[in-house]
């Protein structure tokens, strides 16, 4: 997988690279020359979906050992970062996430339930989101292609409903159960362990009060999100409309999420800006600016982030 991402990476880089070369670069350097440091404030940003992400997580977990806000807004920050900028095909953050719930005090079960059960209610929430994106979008004036649109979407939500059904149907236990069955009874605690995350993500699906927060939390950090659009492009001398912000924050969030296996969404986000810059009336050369203003957010939030995931695994070696 490593090697398969490397070379994903380095096709998305090519990709980025071209396109960002068919524009006005000595008008794109200078919008970003203008904007200057407000870039690094539209990136610093980030922290608030971040934090309002972390407290969607933390009402799925027991409150004893509920984490505070600001140590699962640093898990979420690590988990992020490596999925941001790492070839782990969004799979890597969640592995070093529960590591470090796991560090915090939370049992075994609980933390890879509040994790599975978390990720299950991402998928649903920001189907929500990118419908309102859609909606605002169609309301701008923008050509949206809705066959292609309601497919995606019921891809999405039969990724959604099957992640929901295999946790409500004890399919971690099942599987485990097969296994050991097969060695011989060699995995007998792998099993027992498998059978208590399966009833502890059973429990939380019957939590309707904890899924309703947890839903209107993620929700919340998504619309959040759009906070970093509208920055970025009023530093970059081009505002919008919060509602113009928020259509271009979902669709590029729907993009990278669908290019999941290509770190960072290199080339397709790029893509993704200069053609939604275009539908909602802005010049190529500021899509393209906004596209590079992400890339900024990433160094100025991610690149901290792996530092801090090193930082916390070294403790937790100790």
């Amino acid at each position: 997988m490593n090697r398969i991402g490397l070379l994903l990476a380095l096709a998305g880089l090519g990709g980025a690279m071209l396109l960002l070369a068919q524009q006005d670069l000595t008008e794109v350097g200078a919008l970003l020359a203008s904007a200057g440091l407000g870039l690094v404030l539209a990136g610093a940003a980030h922290a608030l979906p971040m934090a309002l992400n972390a407290e969607a997580w933390r009402v799925l977990l027991p409150g004893s050992k509920r984490p505070s806000l600001a140590a699962m807004t640093a898990n979420v920050w690590i988990r992020e970062s490596i999925n941001g900028l790492l070839p782990v095909a969004r799979i890597g953050g969640e592995v070093a996430s529960y590591r470090l719930l796991r560090a915090e005090g939370v049992g075994p079960a609980p933390a890879a339930a509040s994790l599975m059960v978390d990720m299950a209610i991402g998928i649903l929430s920001q189907l929500a989101f990118a419908l309102l994106g859609l909606a605002l979008l169609a309301g701008h004036g923008g050509a949206v292609g809705w066959q292609g649109i309601v497919l995606g979407m019921l891809g999405g939500l039969a990724l959604a409903g099957g992640f929901i059904l295999a946790q409500r149907a004890n399919l971690l236990s099942r599987l485990a159960g097969a296994l050991n069955a097969v060695a011989a009874g060699r995995f007998h605690a792998f099993t027992a362990h498998s059978q208590k995350i399966d009833r502890m993500a059973r429990r939380l699906w019957r939590s309707r009060g904890a899924i309703g927060l947890c839903f209107g939390w993620q929700f919340a950090g998504w619309v959040a999100g759009a906070l970093e659009i509208w920055l970025a492009l009023y530093f970059l001398g081009h505002p919008v409309e919060p509602a113009t912000a928020l259509a271009i924050e979902a669709m590029i969030q729907a993009l990278s999420s669908a290019a999941f296996l290509v770190p960072g969404a290199l080339g397709l986000q790029e893509a993704g800006f200069l053609g939604l810059g275009l539908l909602v009336g802005l010049p190529a050369e500021a899509g393209a600016a906004l596209a590079i203003a992400r890339r900024i957010r990433d160094l100025v939030v991610f690149l901290p982030g792996l530092a801090a995931w090193v930082w916390a695994e070294k403790r937790i070696g100790r």
